[in-house]
C-alpha cells in the first residue's frame, strides 16, 4: 500500500529559497562565454508574466502566466498574431497550458483549478470534480493519452472520466508539484518545491544522490535524445541511469534540449541567493567535459522563466514582463 503525507499549499514565488543540500565540493567552475544581442521590441503580452511556453498544433506557440496577484492569461502565437485564449474565462491566475494530441486545450490556474476546452464544449475541473487542490501548476500528457496534473495537494491522474490522486511520502511543506515528465521506460519524474520523485506505476521513490541526499526545488526535468535525465535545483544535474553529475552551479527554472543537442536553461546565476537571471546555452560538444562551455545569451532582471525551441529553431523564453525570441542573431521582445 502506498504511503502518503500531505503536500501543503504552494508558495507562489519564482526565486529558489532553499538550498538543495548537495555536496558542493569538487564541482567544476563554469567555463562561461558572454553574448550580447540587440533587443527589438514589438507588440504582444508585454504585461504578462510568461511562466510556461508550450508547442501547439501546426507550429503555434502557447504562452501561459499571471501578471498580477489576481489575473493572468493564455495566448496563442501563430507566427503573426497573439490571440488571447482565456479572455472569456474571467480573472484567474493561469500558470500552464497544454494542447493534447486530439487538439483539446487545457489551461491550469493557481486559483480555480483546470479549464478544458474541446471543439464541442468547455469544462471546468475543481476539487468538486475530483482534483486534490485548485492550485494547479503543471499539466502533462503521457504516451497513453493520460493527462497528469501537478497541484498544491499532490499529483492527479485524469483518464477522461475520473481523477485519481496521489500524495508522496517525504515531501516537505509548501512544495506543490512543479513539473512532470514521462521517460522512455514509462516512468514519471516529478519535481516539487520539496523533494523530487520517480513513479513506476506502483510506488513513488524519492530521487536521491549516491550519498542518500535528496534534491530540492526541482522546477524542470527533461529526458534528452540519449536517454539522460536533466534536472535543476540549485544547479544543473545530469543522470545517466547510474551516476548523478553536477554539470553547472547555475540555478535552473526551465530546461530544454534543442535540435542540435545543446542544453538551454533559464535560472538564477548564483543560487540560492542570486537575483541575476540568465538564458544560458550549454554546448553539446562539451556537455561531458569537466568544464562544459556555457554561453550566457542574456541576463537580467527580469526573471527568465518558461523556455521553448520553436519549429524554426528560434528559442523563446518567458519573463516577468513578456516573452522574448532569440533567432541566433537578435533578441526580440514581445
Amino acid at each position: 500500500m502506498m504511503k502518503h503525507i500531505h503536500i501543503y499549499t504552494l508558495f507562489l514565488m519564482f526565486v529558489f529559497l532553499t538550498s538543495c543540500g548537495q555536496n558542493q565540493t569538487n564541482v567544476p567552475k563554469d567555463n562561461i562565454k558572454y553574448e550580447t544581442k540587440d533587443i527589438v521590441t514589438s507588440h504582444g503580452p508585454t504585461q504578462q508574466m510568461v511562466r510556461n511556453i508550450k508547442k501547439g498544433r501546426n507550429g503555434t506557440i502557447l504562452l501561459a502566466g499571471s501578471n498580477s496577484t489576481s489575473f493572468g492569461d493564455v495566448f496563442r502565437y501563430d507566427g503573426k498574431f497573439f490571440t488571447n485564449l482565456t479572455s472569456k474565462l474571467g480573472s484567474h491566475r493561469f500558470w500552464d497550458v497544454l494542447e493534447d494530441r486530439r487538439g483539446n486545450l487545457w489551461f491550469t490556474s493557481i486559483d480555480s483549478g483546470v479549464y478544458y476546452y474541446s471543439r464541442k464544449s468547455l469544462q471546468h475541473f475543481t476539487t468538486r470534480e475530483g482534483l486534490p487542490n485548485n492550485q494547479v501548476t503543471s499539466v502533462y500528457e503521457d504516451k497513453a493519452g493520460i493527462i497528469w496534473f501537478g497541484t498544491g495537494g499532490g499529483v492527479s491522474r485524469y483518464d477522461g472520466k475520473s481523477f485519481r490522486n496521489y500524495k508522496m511520502k517525504g515531501a516537505q511543506r509548501n512544495n506543490g508539484i512543479t513539473t512532470i515528465i514521462e521517460d522512455k521506460t514509462g516512468k514519471l519524474w516529478i519535481g516539487t518545491r520539496g523533494e523530487a520523485f520517480i513513479y513506476d506505476g506502483k510506488i513513488f521513490t524519492t530521487l536521491t544522490n549516491k550519498d542518500g541526499k535528496g534534491f530540492n526545488n526541482v522546477w524542470s526535468i527533461i529526458e534528452d535524445r540519449k536517454g539522460n535525465i536533466w534536472f535543476g535545483d540549485n544547479g544543473l544535474w545530469r543522470y545517466d541511469g547510474r551516476t548523478f553529475t553536477k554539470v553547472s552551479q547555475r540555478g535552473v527554472y526551465a530546461i530544454i534540449e534543442d535540435k542540435k543537442g545543446n542544453i538551454w536553461t533559464t535560472g538564477t546565476v548564483n543560487p540560492p541567493i542570486g537575483m541575476v537571471w540568465a538564458l544560458s546555452r550549454y554546448d553539446q560538444k562539451s556537455l561531458y567535459n569537466k568544464k562544459p562551455t556555457v554561453t550566457e545569451i542574456m541576463s537580467g532582471p527580469p526573471a527568465f522563466l518558461g523556455l521553448l525551441e520553436a519549429n524554426d529553431g528560434s528559442i523563446w523564453f518567458g519573463a516577468e514582463g513578456g516573452v522574448y525570441r532569440y533567432d541566433g542573431k537578435t533578441i526580440k521582445r514581445f
